[in-house]
């Protein structure tokens, strides 16, 4: 192996963000070649993701953002192994680099996300590249963009929950869209009102409280308006705009929009949690 300049080592690293040790070993092997260093570094790893793809990535960054203007918003979750590594203030840049990319280009889908570049080396392959630096398997694990009049982020201390909050207006004060965003974030709602609940969850919420009333010997023409009956507590429970506000339970979420602006409504929110 021959020797290596301490210049081209530190220029390496700033290339691919590997550790000093491991720059220097890629560029004893390439004969100082910096481009084939660089490409030996994505090779290990791809080779540690592929160890490692068997292992579970449960810990991460999940982190949500709007463009300037606030009419479109995203939220991102890119998973790594260790808690440690998720604090990583690098990690941490990485997942608001891809997220940023995501508000301005709109992506379609999570494929589409990863196909987007940063510094010329696509997503999917940037976050491969990590699992080289780190020895950790890296997971670009979900992503969705919503649009609206305003749209409201998210994040929870820790960075292990994110949404997005869609209005069909705007013009109210920003504690509002909080205090909504906050509330998807702690009540996990399925959707935003009963008619957005989709029809498969609707027969199997049905389903379930048909067979509750029948094991409970409730007469067997009573089951099906039981079983509404539970259907519509279903509803209560689970969707946003009928949820009991978590900041006043005397009001539903509806009527603390309509307390604020009679023809405010939520149209759309997006929700990722990490280990939940």
């Amino acid at each position: 192996m021959s020797e290596v300049k301490t210049a081209d080592i530190a220029k390496l690293r700033k290339l691919t963000g590997a550790g000093m040790m491991d720059c220097k070993k890629a560029l004893q092997e390439s004969d100082g070649d910096i481009d084939k260093a660089i490409e030996l570094i994505r090779e290990r790893g791809k080779a540690i993701a592929n160890k490692r793809a068997d292992r579970e990535a449960s810990e991460g960054a999940a982190l949500a953002a709007t463009s300037a203007d606030k009419k479109i918003g995203a939220v991102v979750a890119l998973n790594c192994e260790t808690d440690f590594v998720a604090k990583n203030d690098d990690f941490v840049g990485l997942t608001n680099n891809i997220l940023k990319v995501a508000i301005e280009n709109k992506p379609a889908d999570l494929e589409a996300l990863k196909a987007l570049k940063i510094d010329g080396r696509a997503i999917g392959d940037l976050v491969l590249d990590q699992s080289g630096i780190t020895g950790e398997k890296f997971e670009l694990s979900f992503y969705e963009l919503i649009e609206g009049e305003v749209v409201v982020p998210y994040i929870h201390p820790g960075n292990k929950l994110a949404c997005i909050v869609a209005f069909n207006k705007g013009g109210f004060d920003e504690q509002v869209g909080k205090d909504v965003a906050m509330q998807v974030a702690a009540m996990n709602p399925v959707a935003v009102d009963t008619d957005d609940v989709p029809e498969k969850v609707r027969q199997q919420e049905f389903e379930i409280g048909r067979e509750q009333a029948r094991l409970e010997g409730k007469p067997e023409n009573m089951l099906d308006k039981i079983a509404q009956g539970k259907l519509q507590k279903f509803y209560k429970e689970s969707t946003l705009m009928n949820q009991d506000f978590i900041k006043d339970s005397k009001m539903t979420i509806s009527a603390y929009l309509k307390s604020i602006n009679a023809d405010l409504k939520v149209i759309a929110f997006k929700r990722v949690s990490l280990n939940a």
